[in-house]
């Protein structure tokens, strides 16, 4: 039996609190979470409560715990982007191997900062690029690798962002504003950016591109909008982005449908019909998406120019019906879509019957990120555990900064109408 880990957690938002920390509960001989920290007192109180956390390891904040001595082998990092960084340094310094919520950092010289101290300090960092481990992408990885379509040569891949979670995490929410948080080409599309460059095995030479905020803005405005949704708004009866309809009565995830979790989680603790009323009374998630203080894009396009001559073509759109990902991938011997939604890989060789592989049916647990989300931290722990190696999928830091790379040198494109950057002014020191 490998050796149960020591878990401190910094940060218990919905990736912390909700996504990282039942793994706890799930393989209680491989995880303990043993210190905590947030900001906000009530989740450090259930948290606390919940995994048996000693009042003298509960903390304010991830800055009052890292005053301590080390308290565990590993911490999760899971706080707000800018504060990633700062946090994790002086974590490698303590001793502590981590587990860093994706994006690193909006910083270049951050993300280079760290890839240093984790070698300096010889610790591991993984980053939670968590589609590697869907049952569903982990299957695509396994047909390219054994050469189904041969190499690949081309391929044209969107994140649909969805229209309701573009309006609550990137207009309404933590992420609308780039300048606070994160650009939206790294916040939301660092997990797309790392895939494809593992999926194909590949290295971007250069990238361009194009985006913009299109509708979430004053002057896309109806007519009779008010600033906020539950303000005597003439424009709600027909806008979808009415924040009554989407957090109370939306059948998929409204309270009144009996819905609790995320996004109302995000709104209130313990979502009831009342807290999610008076959040959206009072709270930004009540604000007219349309009066936000929000910069984020809700398109964008890229193209890649790979080391090999090969292309991707990558959107991001937050107007789209779903939120789920979708590629297709076009190689010398063979063609295959792949389309995360329905869960079905439909592989096509040249002159021969396409075969459709129903991934479905070969996994149960699609909870969490298609199921990457429990993997993840499954895979950290038992690596830190020594119970196994690192992979090809494991998502290290010094992979995973070629992400970031990827991402600042599209915004960097994007900024300038454009204009083709090449990735290895990124890599320089």
């Amino acid at each position: 039996m490998s050796k149960k880990m020591k878990v401190a957690l910094a940060g218990l938002g919905s990736r912390g609190k909700d996504s990282y920390a039942p793994v706890a509960e799930q393989y209680p001989d491989k995880m303990e979470i043993v210190a905590i920290a947030d900001v906000d007192p009530e989740k450090v109180e259930e948290v606390a409560k919940r995994y048996h956390v000693p009042k003298e390891a509960c903390f304010a904040s991830a800055e009052e715990m890292l005053k301590e001595e080390r308290l565990a082998d590993a911490m999760f990092i899971t706080t707000q982007d800018r504060q990633h960084v700062p946090q994790a340094l002086q974590a490698l310094k303590k001793g502590y191997d981590l587990l860093l919520e994706k994006p690193i950092s909006p910083s270049l010289q951050e993300c280079k900062e760290l890839v240093k101290a984790a070698k300096k300090y010889n610790r591991r960092v993984i980053i939670c690029h968590v589609l590697r481990y869907t049952p569903f992408f982990k299957k695509l990885k396994d047909l390219l690798d054994a050469g189904t379509i041969g190499e690949v040569v081309s391929v044209m891949a969107i994140e649909n962002v969805g229209w309701y979670h573009q309006a609550h995490s990137f207009v309404r929410g933590n992420w609308n504003n780039s300048e606070t948080t994160s650009p939206m080409i790294l916040q939301k599309c660092c997990h797309d950016m790392d895939m494809y460059l593992w999926l194909t095995g590949k290295s971007c030479e250069s990238v361009s591109s194009y985006g913009d905020t299109y509708l979430f803005k004053a002057e896309k405005a109806p007519a009779g909008a008010s600033l906020r949704c539950m303000d005597g708004c003439q424009a709600k009866e027909n806008c979808p982005f009415d924040a009554e309809k989407i957090y109370m009565d939306d059948k998929k995830i409204g309270i009144r449908s009996g819905h609790t979790t995320w996004p109302l989680d995000i709104l209130s603790l313990h979502p009831t019909e009342e807290s999610i009323l008076e959040a959206i009374k009072e709270g930004p998630y009540g604000k007219c998406v349309y009066h936000c203080d929000n910069n984020v894009v809700d398109h964008q396009v890229l193209n890649l120019k790979m080391t090999d001559g090969s292309t991707i073509s990558f959107t991001m759109c937050g107007l789209t019906a779903t939120n789920s990902r979708y590629c297709k991938l076009m190689g010398t011997t063979g063609e295959i879509i792949a389309d995360m939604e329905s869960k079905l890989i439909t592989v096509m060789p040249f002159g021969k019957e396409p075969e459709i592989v129903d991934v479905a049916k070969l996994a149960t647990d699609f909870s969490g990120h298609g199921g990457g989300d429990i993997r993840l931290v499954e895979d950290f722990l038992d690596i830190l555990s020594g119970e196994k190696e690192a992979s090809s999928q494991t998502t290290a830091l010094e992979d995973s900064v070629e992400s970031h790379y990827l991402a600042f040198a599209a915004e960097e494109s994007r900024k300038h109408s454009g204009n083709v950057v090449y990735l290895d002014s990124y890599r320089e020191e």
